[in-house]
């Protein structure tokens, strides 16, 4: 239980066994077999639905994303919302975090009339 100070492993010099040559490649074999295989399957499903090799776009923006101020914000960056947190007049906005802006700056444009001329315009 207890080792001695003579002891080689007790001074901080083990020696390290490195593995067999043959078991370092079967683990690389294995990895190929469990991570690249079904990576390669996926893909070719995914190329063979319909659109899969054209890159459709985007769908547009549906009218909730200009009706609803929650969405809105919500896809605002950072940088964005502590934007319109300085043109609402909101006071320690600078060390806010994220949802703490975000519900402070819902809270104001709430009590505002028309609250879409605050926000940043849609991309």
């Amino acid at each position: 239980m207890f080792e001695s100070p003579n002891e080689p492993e007790s001074q901080g010099k083990r020696k390290l066994h490195p593995l067999p040559r043959g078991l370092v490649e079967l683990y690389g074999l294995l990895a190929v077999l469990f991570v690249l295989v079904p990576e390669w399957m996926a893909g070719g499903a995914l190329l063979g639905l319909p659109g899969g090799t054209t890159g459709d776009p985007l769908p547009v923006r549906a009218s909730a994303w200009r009706r609803v101020p929650e969405l809105r914000l919500a896809s605002l960056s950072l940088a964005q919302l502590r934007h319109t947190a300085r043109r609402l007049r909101l006071w320690g906005y600078a060390g806010a975090r994220r949802d703490q802006l975000s519900a402070r700056v819902l809270r104001r444009l709430k009590r505002t009339k028309h609250w879409e001329r605050w926000l940043p315009p849609e991309l």
